[in-house]
C-alpha cells in the first residue's frame, strides 16, 4: 500500500530501518553535531588560534539543536501514531469476510476527505433503519393482535400463577417463562430495555407456546391450545418474513458501508498526516544540514597529524560504512569517483567541510562498530604511532572478515 510505504519512508528518516535497537537514536546523533563545536575549535601547533569571540557564541547553535530535538521528538510520536493506525488497519482487513471485501472494493471508488461527513451519513442511515424497523414492528403487532384475540389465547395472556395453581415444579421444567403481557410491556419500553428488532419479538412469542407444550402433556387442553396457536402464528409470520429478511440484509450492507466510509476517511486523514510529517522531516533535515555547514565553517583546519589519523581510521571502517564515507566525499567533490574498485583518496585535496564531516562520521561509525562487534577500531582522534598493534588494511568489516566486494582504499 502506497500510504503505508509513505509511513515507512518517514520512519527511515529516524534511521529505524537501517539500524538495530543497539544503535543510538536520532537525538543522540543530532547532539553529536553540536559536540563538534567543542573539539573542532581547539587549536594545534600548525594551525593559527581562532579569533577571540564572545564566550556565548556557541549558544545559538545549542538553541538550534535543542529546537531540532524537540521537533524531532514530536514528529516521532506522530510517526508512531501513523504506523500503529496502519498496523491495526491491516489486522482488521485480514479478518474481513469475502462479502465485506466486495463492499470495501466498491466503497474505495469513493473519495472521502474527512471523518465528519461519514459519521453524519452513518447517523442518518441508522435513524432511517430504525424507522423502517418500527414499521415492521407495527405490522408484527397486527399479527400479535390477531393471535391474542383468539378464543384460546387466554391461558397465555399473563404470567403463569405458579403458586395459585400449585405448579411447584414449574421453574424446574421451564427455564424462561414468557407471556403476552410481558411481550407487550417490553415492546412499549422506552428505557432501552425493549426489543431491538422483530425477530426478538418473534422468538418470545414462540417461547410462550413452546413452554406450554413442554410443561403439559400432549393430551392436555393447554398443550393442544398452544400447538394450535403456534401453527397459526407461524403461518402469519411466514407472510412477513421476506420483508424482515430484506430489511436485515439492507441494514448489514449499510452498516458495512458506514464502517468502510469511516475507515476510508481515517486513511485519508492519516495519509495527509504522513505527507505533512514527511515534508516537515525534510525541513528538519535541511535545517540540520545548514546548521552543520555553519558549524564546520567555524572550525579550524585539520592538522597534518589529524589527517593522518583520519586516514588510518578510514581503513578500519566496515564495508557499509566505508561506502558511506566515500559518499560524503563525493557530495562536495564532483571529480571524486567512489564507484571504482580501487579508490585513491587525497585528504589534502578535500575541503575543510568534507574533512570535518568525515572526522565526525568515522568517529561515530567506529564507536558503533565496537558496540556491535566488540572489536575496537581506530579512533580518528587517536595517534596511530601510539598503537602497538599493526593496522589491518583492506579488512572486510569490524570483525576482521574479508569481503571480496570491499573497495581498496588508499589515502594520499
Amino acid at each position: 500500500m502506497y500510504l503505508k510505504k509513505l509511513a515507512e519512508i518517514v520512519l527511515t528518516l529516524f534511521d529505524k530501518k537501517k539500524v538495530k535497537k543497539k544503535e543510538r537514536p536520532e537525538e543522540t546523533k543530532i547532539k553529536g553535531k553540536l559536540s563538534q563545536l567543542n573539539y573542532c575549535t581547539v587549536p594545534v601547533m600548525d594551525a593559527p588560534p581562532p579569533k577571540p569571540e564572545n564566550e556565548d557564541y556557541l549558544e545559538p547553535f545549542r538553541v538550534s539543536v535543542d529546537q531540532i530535538l524537540n521537533r524531532v521528538n514530536k514528529l516521532e510520536k506522530q510517526v508512531t501514531e501513523v504506523e500503529q493506525f496502519y498496523e491495526s488497519n491491516d489486522n482488521v482487513q485480514s479478518n474481513n469476510s469475502k462479502g465485506g471485501s466486495l463492499v470495501k472494493d466498491k466503497g474505495r471508488e469513493k473519495h472521502v476527505t474527512s471523518t465528519k461527513k461519514p459519521l453524519q451519513d452513518a447517523s442518518h442511515a441508522e435513524s432511517a433503519a430504525a424507522k423502517r424497523m418500527q414499521e415492521l414492528m407495527r405490522q408484527f403487532s397486527t399479527i400479535l393482535r390477531q393471535i391474542t384475540q383468539h378464543k384460546w389465547a387466554w391461558p397465555f395472556m399473563d404470567p403463569v400463577d405458579v403458586e395459585g395453581l400449585g405448579l411447584h415444579d414449574y421453574y424446574k421444567v421451564i427455564d424462561k417463562p414468557m407471556d403476552f403481557s410481558t411481550i407487550k410491556s417490553k415492546m412499549e419500553a422506552k428505557d432501552g430495555k425493549g426489543y431491538n428488532n422483530v425477530r426478538e419479538i418473534y422468538a418470545d412469542v414462540r417461547l410462550i407456546f413452546k413452554n406450554a407444550m413442554k410443561y403439559n402433556n400432549e393430551k392436555h387442553d393447554v398443550h393442544v391450545m398452544a400447538k394450535t396457536l403456534l401453527e397459526k402464528f407461524e403461518e402469519k409470520w411466514l407472510q412477513l418474513l421476506p420483508k424482515v429478511a430484506e430489511e436485515e440484509k439492507r441494514q448489514l450492507e449499510e452498516e458495512a458501508q458506514a464502517q468502510l466510509d469511516i475507515q476510508l476517511a481515517q486513511e485519508t486523514t492519516y495519509a495527509n498526516k504522513a505527507k505533512d510529517i514527511s515534508a516537515e522531516l525534510y525541513e528538519v533535515e535541511m535545517h540540520l544540514k545548514s546548521l552543520k555547514e555553519t558549524v564546520i565553517k567555524k572550525c579550524r583546519k585539520l592538522s597534518t597529524q589529524e589527517k593522518k589519523m583520519l586516514g588510518a581510521a578510514l581503513g578500519k571502517l566496515s564495508t557499509e560504512n566505508l561506502y558511506r564515507a566515500l559518499d560524503i566525499v563525493a557530495e562536495t567533490n564532483p571529480i571524486f569517483q567512489p564507484s571504482t574498485n580501487e579508490v585513491d583518496l587525497d585528504l589534502d585535496a578535500q575541503s575543510d567541510y568534507t574533512l570535518w564531516r568525515l572526522k565526525a562520521f568515522v568517529k561515530d561509525a567506529l564507536e558503533e562498530q565496537e558496540k556491535v562487534g566488540g572489536v575496537a577500531g581506530v579512533n580518528p582522534n587517536d595517534n596511530p604511532d601510539d598503537k602497538k598493534s599493526k593496522r589491518r588494511r583492506d579488512s572486510g568489516d569490524s570483525s576482521g572478515k574479508t569481503n571480496p566486494k570491499r573497495k581498496k582504499l588508499s589515502t594520499l
